[in-house]
């Protein structure tokens, strides 16, 4: 899923620039060609799930819209809202029995639901190690104590780095700035995760870009 993502976004990223700073986005496609264009993708076309996308960012422009002036700046929130949009495409099914307008709506705001929890949450980091005893210091009886061992540490280690490993592999296949511009946007690899606005700043190009 992240490799088909990043695919997408470096490969139609002058296509979400001009668009997205214009706001003049395409129109929907009628009912009868979005079946076409579905049948067209479930088939192997990827243009047509390109096609998918690109026709509904208004979809996506009016999903965030509700979310203006929370502590996600709206740019941010529509590249969000993208990304929803995108796991919408490659998830969705006819055998859903539910319009893909529905369907891809709730993808695109529970995107930016999770978005906004993980902001929310970014203070109140909880470690094993802690005391469960906050009046006793002393206390020896941490969070790691209460919690029933039902896996392998090593194994859930070695698979997180099999996932780093394979995060890394992907990095580097992009050119240094757009490597930088991932790394910094989402604070892989132990950095620490930057707004548009503070990308642009700090590279010297526009939001739109980044």
């Amino acid at each position: 899923m992240f490799t088909t993502i990043i695919g997408y976004v470096l490969s139609n990223i002058l296509f979400l620039a001009l668009h997205l700073e214009s706001r003049v986005l395409p129109d929907p496609l009628t009912p009868k060609q979005e079946r076409e264009a579905f049948e067209k993708y479930f088939a192997g076309d990827l243009t047509a799930r390109d096609r998918l996308i690109k026709h509904n960012l208004r979809l996506v422009a009016h999903v965030v819209k509700k979310y203006y002036g929370s502590q996600i700046e709206n740019d941010d929130l529509m590249s969000i809202g993208t990304i929803g949009l995108i796991k919408s495409v490659n998830s969705y099914s006819f055998e859903k029995n539910t319009k893909f307008s529905t369907y891809a709506a709730r993808c695109i705001e529970n995107e930016v639901l999770m978005a906004i929890r993980k902001l929310k949450n970014g203070d109140n980091t909880v470690y094993l190690e802690e005391s469960l005893d906050t009046e006793n210091k002393n206390s020896k009886i941490t969070l790691k104590d209460s919690i029933q061992d039902e896996f392998e540490l090593s194994e859930y280690c070695e698979a997180q780095q099999q996932k780093d490993e394979l995060l890394k592999t992907v990095i580097r296949r992009l050119d240094g700035r757009q490597r930088q511009i991932i790394i910094m946007r989402y604070g892989l690899f132990g950095n620490q995760q930057y707004t548009q606005q503070q990308i642009s700043e700090a590279l010297g190009i526009s939001r739109s870009y980044v």
